[in-house]
């Protein structure tokens, strides 16, 4: 991987993961003109540990934080396999968060910052996006947090 943003990655000392396959009967990522879909990612490390567990409850915000910063580079993982550049994206278009909360948790939005702030972090106002952070009673594997996303390409 090289470019700007491989750079940028670089930089901040990140390392995107293997782009995680698919565990049920749909695909990755779908180009669509010059939209790039990409499927949700759950909250999973590069060295395949699972972040799990419920925030507010068995995880705490600072968790669920690097939960989604945790999405947020297996979404970029996914990019770079279906792009092979991540400098082909020209914006962000829409990031939904779903976070794996109990029912009197209302802090969904601080927790889904962490792949919002990741996404800028790493392609500046290309990664500014609109967005969602839902909570939710459960997530695959019991994920602490899901994100999927739609960007705009070159």
């Amino acid at each position: 991987m090289s470019g700007e943003i491989a750079a940028r990655l670089r930089d901040l000392g990140l390392e995107l993961p293997p782009a995680p396959s698919p565990v049920a009967n749909y695909v990755p990522t779908l180009i669509a003109g010059n939209l790039l879909f990409i499927s949700g990612q759950i909250s999973k490390t590069g060295d395949g540990t699972l972040l799990s567990g419920r925030v507010g409850d068995t995880v705490s915000v600072e968790d669920g934080i690097a939960a989604a910063k945790a999405c947020a580079l297996n979404v970029l993982a996914q990019a770079q396999a279906a792009l092979g550049d991540l400098d082909r994206i020209a914006q962000v278009m829409r990031l939904t968060g779903f976070v794996n909360a109990g029912p009197d948790f209302t802090d969904h939005p601080k927790i889904i910052n962490g792949a919002s702030d990741l996404m800028v972090a790493v392609l500046g106002d290309r990664g500014r996006h609109t967005r969602a952070a839902v909570g939710v009673s459960g997530l695959p594997a019991g994920a602490a947090v899901e994100v999927d996303a739609i960007f705009s390409v070159k």
